[in-house]
């Protein structure tokens, strides 16, 4: 289907270090000229508003998987640690009896063998964690639920098949391949271009891009030749110029299981980030999968490995009880209440100095001096956390003030950050029970059910309008226009506030009655509000046949397109839980 013109343009996005692309569209221009290799084919990237002068233009994909989808790591995938892991070894070694013998000749019977076209490859299985006195730490949750997708899914982003119809999806559309008799959907996690879902028996199920392997499963897969001259000839007469025809991988863009996890893991929860997947078990082991990119390209797994093509135990971490990704940084929550961050750390993100020359030192997980943390929440290059006396603290990229805290007059320029945890202190009046951020901006809900937004607000980020605005923590551009604002700022006329999802440039909010809410950018048609395809000011509720009767518990935000899940809903203000009613503002 043909993309609706927009009446006006989006802002241009800046690049958030002098060493480092922001993965946006809007920022490919400004990169290049600066000589920063833009980065390859995020989700950022394909969703990002464009330049005043022209439209975002979404970058080539190949037709057909990418060869590093399968190429083997560079060393061994077994962890080298403390902890003891399944490895069977086989004997080497011959003894001189048995070289003697194998000295005389023998007869030997001869054996059908069969030929090595008919061998089976042995499959990869990831080692099985053992440690003394394991002990369950966190349960899977055991609602399912209905999953509903909507956005542009040229990627294979909205895992409904690669039926051309399926590509673009302006309003909630329920998946058919992840039905709750049969597969039970119990939590989702979204990436910048992809997803994984958890089932009630503990499967994970992926599909989007698979360029870097974050699906954890092979997907390569030989486009059918066409005959060009024909199909130009077939489409002669249309005026359509978008590339619905063209064939998607069938494998990526329909849910699939992850290959490799080891049957004796008990996995209660997931995560994703651009190019990762991650998984959690009931004793707080931590397997993942995929590969972490900067500024340069691809930067690596770990130090040792680029890329991790199947699940892999990450040795660092022990009880970990929840992960919260950005775009190339993880942090992860042990159930002390300490906090472990790894990946890119180019904009500081991980709370720690990465000197450029060492920047591999970034991907070992590693704790730092926060204690006593209850929750963390990732923005695209910014991090938070929330310690049990309610003080949040913030770090990472804040040239447009997305961790809160107001540099002294150096907030808006490129690159500038908080280089450690800092306490944000306009939110200590809050009782903060969920934060998170987008690319440029960032989210967090109070346990008295308000919403609060900040930093950028070009693209209708944060949900407010320019009246309702408090000047003094407002920055302006030179034409006058509100560029972004510092000060969390309560987003009006909203029902009380459950859930709140950052995208790059657009948002979903679940009120405790089980209904959504989405604004900001939505030429992708990712705020599911139909085939108009513009921006969002305000949070507006997304209303269609398809999600009428649902009471709404999840939203993830990608780049260019959004999911939600939910259950029929039961009386007015309960939620359907396995035949169980439970209070909506209670289930997770």
């Amino acid at each position: 289907m043909a993309r609706p013109a927009r009446s006006k343009a989006a802002p241009k996005a800046s690049s958030p270090s002098s060493t480092a692309a922001t993965a946006t569209t809007i920022a490919e221009s400004k990169s290049k000229s600066n000589g920063v290799v833009p980065r390859k084919r995020t989700a950022a990237a394909a969703s990002a508003p464009a330049p005043p002068t022209k439209k975002p233009v979404p970058n080539p994909r190949s037709k057909r998987a990418s060869a590093t989808n399968v190429a083997p790591s560079s060393k061994d995938d077994t962890p080298e640690n403390d902890m003891e892991v399944d490895a069977d070894a086989e004997p080497s070694a011959v003894s001189d009896r048995d070289s003697d013998a194998a000295e005389r000749p023998t007869k030997k019977a001869k054996v059908a063998r069969p030929s090595s076209a008919d061998a089976e490859p042995k499959k990869y299985v990831a080692p099985v964690p053992k440690a003394r006195n394991i002990k369950v730490i966190r349960e899977r949750s055991a609602a399912k639920m209905d999953i509903f997708v909507f956005g542009k899914g040229d990627m294979c982003e909205l895992g409904l098949g690669p039926d051309a119809k399926a590509r673009t999806v302006t309003r909630p559309r329920l998946n058919p391949f992840l039905p709750t008799d049969t597969v039970g959907v119990v939590q989702v996690a979204v990436g910048g271009m992809h997803t994984a879902v958890l089932t009630h028996d503990g499967k994970i199920l992926t599909w989007g891009v698979n360029d870097q392997n974050a699906l954890g499963r092979n997907t390569s897969w030989e486009a059918p030749e066409v005959d060009i001259d024909r199909a130009d000839a077939d489409n002669s007469d249309s005026d359509d110029d978008d590339d619905d025809d063209a064939q998607i991988n069938p494998l990526e863009s329909t849910p699939g299981p992850v290959e490799g996890l080891p049957d004796e893991v008990n996995i209660v929860s997931i995560a994703c980030s651009d190019s990762l997947t991650l998984a959690i078990t009931d004793t707080g082991f931590v397997y993942a999968w995929g590969t972490f990119r900067c500024s340069d390209g691809i930067l690596g797994f770990s130090e040792d490995q680029r890329i991790a093509i199947h699940p892999f135990l990450l040795p660092n971490l022990k009880n970990i009880v929840d992960i919260s990704a950005g775009v190339d940084h993880i942090l992860a929550l042990s159930s002390t209440g300490t906090v472990f961050a790894w990946g890119n750390g180019q904009q500081y993100q991980l709370g720690r100095r990465v000197i450029e020359r060492t920047r591999m030192n970034g991907l070992v997980p590693r704790e730092f001096g926060l204690k006593k943390i209850v929750a963390v929440g990732a923005g695209s290059y910014h991090s938070f956390a929330v310690d049990a006396s309610g003080k949040v603290w913030a770090w990472g990229l804040n040239q447009y003030g997305q961790c809160g805290i107001d540099l002294e007059g150096k907030t808006g320029e490129d690159g500038v950050a908080v280089p450690k945890p800092t306490i944000v202190k306009s939110l200590a009046k809050y009782k903060i029970v969920q934060i998170t951020g987008g690319e440029h901006h960032s989210a967090a809900v109070t346990d008295d059910g308000k919403l609060l937004t900040w930093g950028r607000l070009d693209a209708n980020q944060l949900g407010i309008k320019a009246e309702d605005l408090k000047s003094e923590y407002t920055v302006y551009d030179e034409h006058g226009k509100p560029r972004f604002i510092t000060e969390p700022t309560v987003v009006p006329n909203l029902p009380s506030i459950s859930k709140v999802a950052c995208g790059t440039h657009h948002n979903i909010a679940i009120d405790v009655y089980g209904k959504a809410h989405s604004w900001g950018f939505g030429e992708n048609f990712q705020v599911g509000q139909g085939p108009a395809g513009e921006d969002i000011l305000i949070p507006t509720l997304i209303d269609n046949t398809a999600t009428r009767n649902e009471r709404l518990i999840f939203a993830g935000c990608g780049g260019q397109f959004s999911v939600m899940a939910g259950q029929p809903a039961g009386p007015k203000g309960s939620l359907t839980l396995n035949g169980k009613d439970s209070q909506a503002n209670g289930a997770k």
